[in-house]
């Protein structure tokens, strides 16, 4: 989106106002909790304008804010957030802004603040009278206003919604992982429990008589990654650069890259060594990794996704936290892992899979969201496209 300050042509009908002139703001004083000691589920939220947003709830009563919609802003971060339940704050460095008049909707403008291209450098200064109630802004008749704010809410009510499937769905997972790779699942499809099958004691606890318990280091060969330095790379995949490399972070399953030839085998499990610690991937594909990855090759057969989901759930990997912490081949190589017999792998592994489609599935659905959110963004907030103009929005 330009920069409010470009004196382009508006739309008839629209004026170029300051913010200042139409957000007026109350400092954060005497809505501030008292005790940081805060519930994790009951009482008034306490905010901050940062990603956590809900820092915890409070019992006191008193200096709640309670004049919403409203929204908070963060004086040295610029982050801000709009708020419509009753609320106290944490940091004294935030400002409350509310529409300074009855012609300004206050969701629209604060559309406007996330699209502002003001962000703070390493200076310490709050910004808010010292550069934001300055910026100048396009603001459309209220009518307009609020029909924008409308369309809005509802891709933003659809994201929120969107976000409670995924959390459900990981929720699941995670009851069914605390299940499957304890008890297990039998022929049958049933999981095992100790009033109905046999198990026996082990190193990681009661499993069924049926498993094995093996060190890492017994199953799979255990490499360091290599030096991407003497390969031919690109960042995008075509006919000649088409194996993966993967990196030490979690963001997009750690992609770096694609290059013109392969280290590792498919079938193979990347492990986060530095960074997220930890982290395991089955990779299905020939691929190159990093030096600051694990790679594990299987020595028998074994189902990868299987013990991925064990190492991701059920490891909590020990590192010295001299220097720089980070896991190494001969580390990792002595944890233990339960092996049910392949079948019974392979099962467990089909029904956690199913439940990851349908989680990247609603991430995808979210993506395309936050997509088609950002594209109306750019339209509706500076008169590009009219909303009289708009015939539908598709979610």
């Amino acid at each position: 989106m330009k920069e409010f300050k470009d004196k382009e042509k508006l739309p008839e009908g629209w004026k170029r106002v300051k913010l200042g002139e139409v957000i007026k703001y109350e400092q954060p004083w005497k809505y501030t909790v008292k005790n940081e000691k805060y519930d994790p589920k009951h009482g008034v939220p306490v905010l901050t304008a940062g990603k956590t947003f809900i820092l915890g709830y409070t019992d006191e009563t008193t200096g709640v804010y309670e004049n919403v919609p409203a929204i908070i802003f963060d004086d040295f971060t610029t982050e801000s957030r709009f708020v419509n339940f009753p609320f106290k704050v944490k940091s004294s460095a935030l400002k409350i802004l509310k529409s300074a008049n009855n012609d300004t909707n206050l969701f629209f403008v604060f559309n406007l603040l996330q699209t502002v291209p003001l962000k703070p450098g390493s200076e310490h200064k709050r910004f808010w009278i010292s550069e934001y109630s300055k910026i100048d802004i396009p603001l459309p008749p209220l009518p307009e206003q609020q029909k924008i704010a409308e369309i809005l809410e509802t891709v933003d009510n659809a994201i929120e919604k969107t976000d409670k499937i995924i959390e459900k769905y990981k929720r699941i997972k995670q009851g069914l992982m605390q299940k499957l790779l304890t008890k297990g699942i039998d022929e049958e499809g049933n999981i095992r429990s100790e009033k109905t099958h046999k198990f026996k004691d082990s190193p990681v606890g009661r499993i069924p008589v049926e498993w094995e318990v093996k060190r890492l280091g017994e199953v799979f060969i255990i490499r360091a990654g290599g030096d991407i330095s003497k390969l031919r790379f690109s960042k995008f995949p075509d006919k000649e650069f088409r194996f993966p490399i993967y990196s030490n972070t979690i963001e997009n399953k750690g992609l770096y890259g694609y290059a013109n030839t392969y280290t590792y085998p498919e079938n193979s499990i990347t492990v986060t060594g530095r960074g997220t610690l930890g982290f395991a991937v089955p990779r299905f594909e020939k691929f190159n990794a990093i030096i600051r990855v694990l790679v594990l090759i299987p020595k028998c057969p074994v189902n990868i996704v299987y013990v991925s989901e064990y190492i991701n759930s059920m490891i909590n990997f020990e590192v010295e936290m001299t220097g720089v912490p980070q896991l190494t081949a001969p580390k990792i190589s002595k944890y233990l892992i339960p092996l049910p017999p392949l079948p019974e792998q392979q099962r467990i592994a089909e029904i956690l899979s199913q439940v990851d489609k349908v989680i990247e599935k609603e991430q995808n659905y979210k993506e395309k969201l936050k997509r088609l959110k950002q594209g109306l963004m750019e339209d509706l907030l500076i008169g590009k496209v009219r909303v009289n103009n708009l015939i539908e929005v598709v979610l």
